[in-house]
């Protein structure tokens, strides 16, 4: 015999899962995302995140350029949010006041984390160019309005920048150290990599011996592709110069 108590959780199962495959989990459909996480701002979901930077950034004349692989960006909510309440009612939100004073939340497309605080300040990481960036700030900033906080969108600002690239040769960095020492921090012992402080433009390079290369610190795309320009020449006195060593074979030390 079917009781009561089953017959009423296969019937709330039934209504849960017809609801959830239904379209009209989100206001608004256009066949491909959800548009009322997104706002007045539309994205492709077939975007290559990694690739849509490449198209606005100059080439430099040795065929490397750096990528980026993070920027972090803030943006003024104008009002106070509750983090409680986003933490309870968004899926995709974090909160624990005893380790960090803000309300985590993370986005799959763009593929970023934001970190909300109770005053309207927040701050977006793991974007991969600023436009990304102004995209995901904007559906995090939907995301909240619709959980009843009368958000703005003001001050969108690009705080770091993060880029990286090869130079493809190794670097003798006992020889950059030395030769520019008021700039340089390297201390093989505690960290294999070099700092090196640059002041104009005000980017902080950070070198390691098989040329690998990882920027940080510019405000835009500009300053991190002329912190390179500035570097590369400098880097290129310093290559390593690999001696490929001959292996005597039984031939040679029959005739010596």
């Amino acid at each position: 015999k079917l009781t009561k108590k089953y017959l009423f959780n296969k019937k709330h199962s039934l209504k849960t899962s017809r609801y959830m495959s239904g379209p009209h989990i989100l206001e608004g459909w256009n066949g491909d995302i959800p548009v009322a996480a997104v706002g007045d701002v539309v994205v492709n979901p077939s975007w290559n995140a990694a690739e849509e930077p490449a198209q606005h950034q100059p080439r430099h004349p040795s065929g490397i350029t750096p990528i980026l692989h993070n920027v972090v960006a803030t943006v003024n909510l104008d009002c106070q949010i509750d983090l409680k309440t986003v933490a309870l009612k968004a899926r995709n939100a974090e909160y624990n006041p005893k380790r960090f004073a803000a309300t985590i939340m993370r986005l799959q497309e763009p593929k970023t984390t934001a970190l909300i605080f109770h005053s309207g300040k927040m701050v977006c990481t793991g974007a991969k160019s600023e436009a990304l960036a102004r995209v995901a700030t904007r559906k995090f900033a939907k995301i909240l309005q619709k959980l009843g906080f009368p958000t703005q969108f003001k001050e969108f600002q690009v705080q770091n920048m993060t880029g990286c690239c090869d130079l493809g040769f190794p670097i003798r960095l006992e020889g950059l150290a030395f030769a520019h020492s008021q700039f340089c921090q390297y201390e093989p012992e505690i960290f294999p990599g070099l700092n090196f402080r640059m002041l104009s433009p005000k980017v902080v390079l950070l070198i390691f011996v098989s040329g690998k290369i990882v920027l940080t610190g510019a405000k835009d795309f500009g300053q991190l592709y002329q912190a390179f320009e500035n570097i590369y020449p400098v880097l290129c006195n310093f290559k390593k110069v690999v001696v490929e060593k001959s292996i005597p074979t039984s031939e040679n030390e029959e005739e010596g």
